[in-house]
Order: structure tokens, then sequence, then C-alpha cells
């Protein structure tokens, strides 16, 4: 039959049939006939079969009549997986994930698919399945030690002794290997232990002294590079106490007898530990079983290697440790085992930024010890117990991980505490953010504090120097540092002051005008010598003597390296 011709005759059938309201049926009202018994059920369709009829012949023509369905054609993709390649042909408007499903292919957690899996694919497309696998692998490495060098300016120049041997370390590095249709595309450590530290090897090389020897009165030890060493006599005469290169200088105080040194050095696992060495007699430095001390731990003045000690416990979080704010002493017997430790002050989180910690300081008779927090300052009973406040300080509040503790030194006749008093405001600013720090003294019966220099700086550290019989009578002087920007204290530059015990008679020793002030937070507190007469000190990283009465200024090391010091 002629297609075209039959459509057209379909197109002239649609035009030409009757509107729908045509094959409506008339309302017209038919008289009932008489009543008879009905020979069968009627229908709708036996009563009008004409209309039935058109009906059927109109449902048939328009089926007829339909336009034809034509069925798009399948497309041929291929599919790369498990090393293997296949062509399919699927249907249009297939996605990849219905390919996979029909190819009976199963993903792992870490495959990929190239197109993505909701992606409809066309003629020629190629799916690409990428098998990942993870595994895991340990290895031992070795940890080779290092070298370090350490300039002696008592050795002859150039001659080198080598102080301690060097052992490598063993590491154990655990490593997530990932690979792709077998072939590894990623290596990365994921876990590394420490199984045996490397030990570093120390070499002592002899240096030319380039500053003149300035004769010293008793013992002065310093930490340069880690290591701890001592001048006797003058500075010319020097030699290594400890010489591990891990002393950390948080703790680092010679014995009232001159005769021990005790000091902290890293600890695996731990911030530090206490070691004690002898100053003579070049046996090693032996440890008190005592760890994690950041801000105290002091000599007892009247009992022969007594030492008191406070300790914190390491976190990861800034500042790296958490204060139990205790107060404990441990001795040692003349065969260098530590006895057992005596309680002073049990562990407590009281007053104003406990987590931070506490400062102690022996009194000169050895019957008490001071101490210093965020809010006050007072003293314990060398027998423990309680507390007895002195000063009630207002919290310096440093927007930052530290916290600012009042400095505390007893006097030489244990008759006052020297210490920093947090002041008042200078402008409109909130009474823990006043920049005003005063230096006072505080009587130790707990009557009125001395106001002995106003807007001294937070890091003045007032030191007292010893009984010495001065022109008028016998007393003490007391050295501080003086911040050159009182208001900005937390980052001026110091000067190194001098005052009699009372204030009076204010004079500036060191460095001289014109010459770049001190930095508290490297010069820290400066140590008197015996007789009074000198003040050893930290200035730019070296160490210097300063002579009390002309204020000269005497650099005894050169390297840059030093961090304590003390002097007995």
């Amino acid at each position: 039959m002629d297609r075209s011709r039959s459509a057209g005759s379909c197109a002239d059938f649609r035009r030409n049939l009757p509107a729908p309201s045509s094959f409506r049926m008339s309302r017209k009202i038919i008289p009932a006939p008489s009543p008879r018994p009905p020979a069968r059920k009627s229908v709708r369709g036996d009563r009008f079969p004409h209309i039935s009829a058109a009906l059927v012949l109109i449902s048939f023509l328009l089926a007829t009549c339909a336009s034809p369905q034509v069925r798009a054609p399948d497309v041929t993709v291929s599919l790369i997986a498990d090393s293997e390649r296949r062509d399919l042909r699927i249907a249009p408007g297939t996605t990849v994930a219905n390919v996979l499903a029909q190819a009976g292919i199963t993903l792992g957690a870490l495959d990929r698919v190239t197109p993505p899996l909701y992606s409809l694919l066309a003629d020629g497309t190629t799916i690409r399945v990428i098998r990942v696998k993870e595994s895991f692998e340990v290895q031992q490495v070795t940890i080779p030690f290092e070298r370090r060098i350490v300039r002696n300016e008592a050795l002859p120049p150039d001659e080198t002794r080598l102080v301690q041997a060097g052992q490598n370390g063993t590491q154990e590095i655990t490593y997530r290997i990932l690979s792709e249709d077998g072939v590894e595309t990623s290596r990365t450590p994921l876990r590394t232990t420490i199984l045996k530290d490397s030990i570093p090897e120390i070499l002592m090389i002899g240096a030319t002294a380039s500053f003149h020897a300035v004769a010293l009165r008793g013992s002065l030890v310093y930490v340069d590079s880690g290591n701890a060493w001592i001048l006797s006599r003058d500075s010319s005469n020097r030699y290594p106490l400890a010489a591990s290169g891990d002393l950390d200088s948080r703790i680092f105080s010679l014995s009232p007898d001159g005769q021990w040194l005790l000091f902290s050095r890293n600890q695996e696992g731990q911030i530090n530990a206490l070691y004690v060495v002898a100053v003579l007699g070049g046996d090693p430095p032996f440890p008190l079983a005592v760890s994690n001390v950041v801000h105290f731990a002091g000599w007892s003045p009247t009992d022969k290697r007594t030492i008191a000690y406070s300790t914190v416990q390491p976190i990861s979080a800034a500042p790296g440790w958490q204060a139990l704010n205790d107060l404990r002493m441990i001795s040692f017997d003349e065969k260098k085992n530590p006895s057992a430790e005596q309680t002073l002050l049990a562990p407590h989180s009281e007053g104003s930024y406990s987590w931070w910690g506490m400062e102690f300081a022996w009194a000169p008779d050895g019957s008490r010890l001071a101490y210093s927090r965020p809010d006050e300052i007072g003293w314990i009973s060398k027998t423990g117990g309680l507390l007895h406040p002195l000063l009630a300080i207002t919290p310096f509040r440093t927007l930052a991980d530290w916290v600012w503790l009042p400095p505390i030194y007893w006097s030489s006749d244990g008759a006052f505490l020297f210490t920093v008093r947090h002041g008042e405001m200078a402008a409109a600013e909130s009474p823990e953010e006043s920049p005003v720090f005063d230096l006072i003294a505080v009587p130790a019966d707990g009557s009125t504090p001395i106001l002995l220099s106003e807007r001294a700086g937070m890091f003045a550290f007032p030191v007292p120097g010893p009984l010495q019989n001065l022109s008028y009578e016998q007393g003490y002087n007391v050295a501080f540092l003086q911040a050159v920007r009182p208001l900005e204290s937390d980052r001026s530059k110091y000067r190194l002051m001098m005052a009699d015990r009372d204030g009076s008679n204010l004079r500036a020793l060191f460095p001289p005008e014109g010459e770049t002030g001190l930095s508290p937070q490297d010069t820290g507190e400066v140590k008197w010598s015996p007789d009074g007469s000198q003040i050893a000190l930290i200035y730019e990283g070296n160490l210097w003597i300063v002579d009390v009465a002309t204020g000269q200024g005497s650099q005894l090391t050169g390297d840059g390296q030093v961090t304590a010091v003390d002097w007995r």
C-alpha cells in the first residue's frame, strides 16, 4: 500500500469526523410500552446498534493511522576490568553502574571507575575499573648519630678530645602502601616508633681565648650548648661538669657549699629529669628519680644533699604541662642513693591560673619556703601543711598561653621577700590588664610592703646581694632589671640597676648607655659573687661579669649559646 497516500486518507478522515457533540443521544421522552415479561436483559448497544458500530469503526481507523514508532539503535562500549577487555552492546541511556551490574563486576571500597558510575554511556566509550589495594609494611631504620663539637677555650688551640662516643639508634616505621592494578602508587609513613635512641658523638676542640681573664671568687657554673661548665679562680680555668648536650636549663643550681650541681636534662617520654653531679672528683652525673620539673627545684640551705621541688604533668596542649602545684623533698646519701620523698604540699588547683604552676624559694635559715602564684605570695613551713599568705596580687591577663608569676627572693637576713607587684591601672584598662609593675619588699612578718621602685617592669627579678660591710653599716644591695619602656615591659629591653635595700642610691650598671639592652627572657635573674663585688649575667647569649663598683663588664664566652648561670 502507498504509505503517503494512506497517511493523506487518514488526515482527510480525521477532518471529516463529526464533532463529538454530534454523537450525544437525544433526550426525547419515549412513552413506556405496555408491561410484558422481558425476554432478556437489554444493553445500551442493543438499544443503539448504529452508534456502537460507528465507535468501533472510528477506534480502528485511529489506531491504524498512528505514527510508526522507531527504536534507537544499540551502542557499543568497552569494559576493561581485572586485566580483561570486553566489548558490549547496550541500550541507549544505560549508565556505567548498570553496565557493571550486568557484567557482574563488584567494586571494592577503594576501587575507582572512569567515567563515574552515574555517567550515561555513548557509543565508543571505554569503561575502566581500577582495582586499588591497601597494605601495611613495617621497616626498621637506623638513626645515624649526630656529631657535636664543643669548643673549649681551656684546651690548646685545635686540640681535640672525644668526650662521648656516638652510637646509632633504631626506629620502626609503619608505611601505608596503595597499589593500583598491582602497581604501587604511594607509600606513606603512618607511625614512627623509636626503638633505641641515638647517642651523639661529642668532640671537644680547643679554641683560642679571645677575652682577657677575670679573677673570680667561688665557683661560677653555666650552661653552654646544653653542657654544664665550671669556672674556678679565674675565667680562663674552666672544665666541663656534664657534656651530654641535653641540659634544658630549667633547673640549674649549685648547692650552698658549692660541692654539688643540680640540673635538669631532657628525658624521653617526659619533660625532663633531675640529675646531680659532684663539682670535684670527675664522677659522672647520677639521677634523682625525679622527673617533670618546670618551675622549681632548689637545695636546702641547712640540710646537706636535700632538695625541694615541684612537679607538673606533661600534656599535648600548650604550654606542654598541667601543674600539680605540689612541693616535695628528697635527699641522697653518701653513696648517691636517693631517699624516699617527703610531701610538704599536696597537689591542688587553688588560685588563679593554677594550671601554670607555682614558684618557691628557700628561706636563708631553711625553716620555710616562700611561694609565688599569679594572685598571691606567702610562705609554707618546712614541715608542710598550710599556705600562709603575705600579699594578694591582681593576676595579670597575658591573653596568651603563658602566665606571669611574681618573682620571689629572700633577703640575706631572711627579714624581707623582694618581689614585683602588679600595680594600679595606668589608664582605663581593666585591673588584670594594667601594664604597671612595681618593685617592692614584703616584710616576712606580714606588715606593710615597702615600695622600692615604681614601674620597674614585670621581669625586674630583684635579687638581694650577700650581707657585707657597707660604708655606713652592715647591709646589702639589691640588683634588678629596669624596663626601658615600663608600660610595655613584656617586650621591652632592660638595664641592670643597683640600689640599697630600701631603694635609695639607685644607679644603672649595665650595659653602657647607647648599647643594646638586656632581654630578660634570656638573661633571667642575675647572680651575685659570694663576696658581693661582682654580678654574673647572660647578655646576647654570652656570659658576662659586671664589676659592682665600676659597672665595667667583661665578656667570658663568645659562642652565644649560654642559657643558665649560678654562682657560689
